[in-house]
């Protein structure tokens, strides 16, 4: 009989290559709101390295060192003209980042419509809230709410398989309904009153 694996924490960071480390800087630190922590630097005894730099969530580096890093490489191919979910042609579907709360969320979605993000996709999942977004290499970008775990932690395949598709343009992209969100297993017949701690 095999034996069983040790299971991960999780996804320690994700890396990236762009083709303007600049351009690609200006997306993380001023849309999305990340806050770069470090980058390579030339050391006289080693090979070259590539410019690189690293970007950190509002944990400042106390839970992962980064959590995004980007890799310049003019010779990357140019992005889709369009960018979907699940179907698309790009290697990299998408990042999911996560705002703390639906407050903090909604305004984030305020921020982006002033800025003239243009949004690609607004979904109501059955775990979280989410907006899509492009960075300029053509990733797609999911910025979320987690839903609190007793919606769905009783039935989270269930949670995972519901979806609403809102509209991305006018008003209503800059409003949230988390009491019409629907319940998943247990939490499905008590009807807790919503947290938002994890």
């Amino acid at each position: 009989m095999a034996k069983q694996s040790v299971t991960p924490v999780g996804v320690n960071h994700v890396v990236l290559n762009v083709r303007d480390i600049e351009e690609s800087h200006r997306f993380w630190t001023e849309v999305i709101g990340l806050k770069q922590v470090g980058a390579l630097r030339p050391r006289a005894d080693k090979a070259p390295v590539p410019t690189m730099r690293f970007y950190s969530g509002d944990h400042g580096g106390k839970m992962t060192h980064h959590d995004v890093a980007i890799v310049e490489n003019r010779d990357l191919p140019p992005p889709p003209e369009k960018w979907q979910l699940l179907s698309g042609l790009q290697a990299i579907n998408h990042i999911a980042i996560a705002m703390p709360d639906p407050e903090s969320w909604l305004e984030k979605l305020e921020d982006l419509r002033e800025m003239g993000v243009k949004f690609a996709m607004r979904v109501n999942w059955g775990v979280s809230h989410s907006v899509y977004i492009t960075d300029p290499n053509g990733y797609g970008v999911e910025l979320l709410y987690e839903l609190p775990r007793e919606m769905w932690e009783g039935d989270i395949n269930a949670g995972l398989n519901y979806r609403e598709i809102l509209p991305t343009e006018g008003e209503s992209p800059l409003t949230d309904d988390l009491e019409g969100s629907p319940r998943f297993g247990i939490a499905a017949t008590k009807r807790p009153e919503l947290s938002h701690d994890r």
